[in-house]
């Protein structure tokens, strides 16, 4: 994961939650991501950043860049 700054993170689902916990599953849909290859924005904070720990192995995280949309 990227090293905490303010500013946004960039969330795309590189692996399907099927075969996980209900809980990983759960965790992907609170991040809005409900299929493979699903993309989000979201601000960057200490909640944000213990769902993606608990799902670090089936999603890619990158920071946004400023002025993009």
């Amino acid at each position: 994961m990227p090293p905490v700054v303010k500013g946004k993170l960039r969330i795309k689902q590189v692996r399907s939650g099927s075969g996980h916990s209900y809980r990983m599953k759960r965790t992907l849909e609170a991040l809005g991501l409900k299929h493979h290859q699903d993309e989000v924005v979201h601000a960057d904070h200490p909640a944000l950043r213990g769902m993606l720990q608990q799902v670090r192995h089936l999603v890619e995280v990158t920071p946004e860049k400023e002025g993009k949309k």
